[in-house]
């Protein structure tokens, strides 16, 4: 048996905390990897799932049950790296089939350091988490694989929890920067990076906005200091709960009448913002494919999601802001579960959604957000004149 052959074949454990475990085939790194269990149900864009900083603390399933076929590249990266905390596949690709891939996606894996695990009945722990809701985790393999099963389920009981986690830190940029509008300029933009993704700033830039890209531990006196036309709150990762400082940084700007649009994280946060409370889902929306309807139009749209949390506002009505900022409507609602999907101020120029607009990976049905948000700043600007 070649090294090659003895390395598809090495052993590899998963344990979820209720004790359930799935015995399959180490793929990528060898080691130990805690998180919390997830599925993403995408049929492709498992490149963009991996590099997306909002995946930072989770063990990734995919749902569909061959991955890896298009290889990996560099053009298709979300961030400079992977984010995922572990990744589990059904039936990994033995041959790489695209002639824009540069490496194999387990070469990734593995030079990353992100342990997974293969071969093993990925629609049955899709029921399981579905019943259950996503848990804690643990992958096993190399060394680790041979730990008693009491050991490894006591490292994944007493690892830690989504819920409360603040991890906005460890995804964010450290230093600002800038990108430089690429389409007829409109204004400057200022995106508090909490876990952004390369093609939203590609978007904004080419909706016409100068963007300076700040640290998630800046504050709301540096952020109005760069005196936006208008503020961005990216998607990322953790619990909105516990990120208060964020909530008041986006209070400030919109107490100052500055425009804003957030997405995923940033609906979650203009949510607390306005007065709302936000709660963790039982197992998230993961994937390309979710069907939310815009309550404007009517329009259905197949939207790309990540996220374990919602925002808990009135579907049935306008509401109003207890934090003084008039009116809000639920622009949006997933038409699975009728989870909120998104805010719309009715009294200040601000909105946002729970999905992913910049549809990286996914449907680009969406991507008409990044036009209403330019055409609510230069309507902003012209009220200001």
């Amino acid at each position: 048996m070649t090294e090659t052959t003895t390395r598809l074949h090495e052993p590899a454990v998963l344990v979820l905390e209720d004790g359930t475990r799935y015995e399959g085939r180490a793929y990528g790194a060898r080691g130990r990897t805690l998180g919390e269990a997830v599925f993403a149900t995408g049929m492709t864009g498992y490149q963009e799932t991996l590099t997306d900083p909002s995946y930072a603390g989770q063990i990734v399933m995919m749902t569909a049950p061959h991955v890896g076929n298009t290889g990996m590249n560099d053009e298709d990266m979300e961030s400079a790296r992977i984010w995922v905390a572990g990744f589990i596949v059904r039936d990994p690709s033995r041959v790489v089939s695209n002639f824009r891939s540069q490496r194999s996606l387990d070469d990734d894996l593995a030079s990353a350091g992100v342990v997974g695990i293969s071969g093993i009945d990925t629609r049955a722990l899709t029921r399981h988490l579905r019943s259950a809701g996503s848990m804690r985790a643990g992958v096993f393999s190399g060394d680790d694989v041979a730990l008693s099963h009491g050991e490894q389920l006591e490292l994944v009981q007493t690892a830690a929890e989504m819920s409360g986690r603040n991890l906005s830190g460890a995804v964010s940029t450290t230093e600002a920067y800038q990108l430089p509008a690429t389409g007829e300029r409109v204004g400057t933009v200022a995106v508090l990076d909490l876990g952004v993704k390369t093609s939203t700033l590609n978007f904004l830039a080419e909706r016409g906005f100068d963007v300076h890209v700040v640290p998630q531990s800046v504050t709301a006196e540096e952020v109005l200091a760069l005196a936006p036309d208008a503020l961005f709150f990216s998607n990322g990762p953790g619990d909105p709960a516990a990120s208060d400082r964020h909530v008041e940084i986006l209070r400030s700007a919109l107490r100052a009448g500055v425009p804003y649009f957030g997405i995923c994280f940033g609906n979650q946060l203009l949510g607390r913002a306005l007065g709302y409370g936000t709660y963790k889902l039982p197992f998230g929306h993961r994937g390309i494919n979710q069907p939310v309807i815009d309550r404007a139009t009517g329009r259905v749209e197949i939207t790309a999601h990540n996220h374990g949390f919602a925002v808990d506002a009135p579907i049935d009505r306008i509401s109003e802001s207890s934090e003084g900022f008039g009116r809000v409507e639920v622009s949006h609602v997933d038409l699975n579960d009728n989870v909120v999907e998104g805010l719309n101020c009715l009294d200040i120029p601000a909105f946002s959604v729970q999905y992913h607009p910049e549809s990286a990976a996914g449907p680009r049905d969406a991507n008409y957000l990044f036009d209403r948000f330019r055409d609510m700043v230069i309507a902003s600007k012209e009220n200001q004149a």
